[in-house]
């Protein structure tokens, strides 16, 4: 599952690069680092849940 984040998260800050997604909080290309601290946030998530 962490890899399928990792994956889908790589993939949105590729596309936000080349085109900003013009979500709320990323309508600039500088803002592809909020797709990071997001993934880092999920794949930590899904650590501690696959861990019980």
């Amino acid at each position: 599952m962490t890899k399928i984040f990792a994956y889908l998260i790589l993939a949105m800050m590729a596309v936000h690069l080349i085109r900003p997604l013009g979500l709320p909080g990323l309508r600039r290309r500088a803002d592809f680092w909020k797709l990071a601290v997001i993934a880092l946030g999920l794949i930590a998530l899904a650590a501690a849940a696959g861990a019980n």
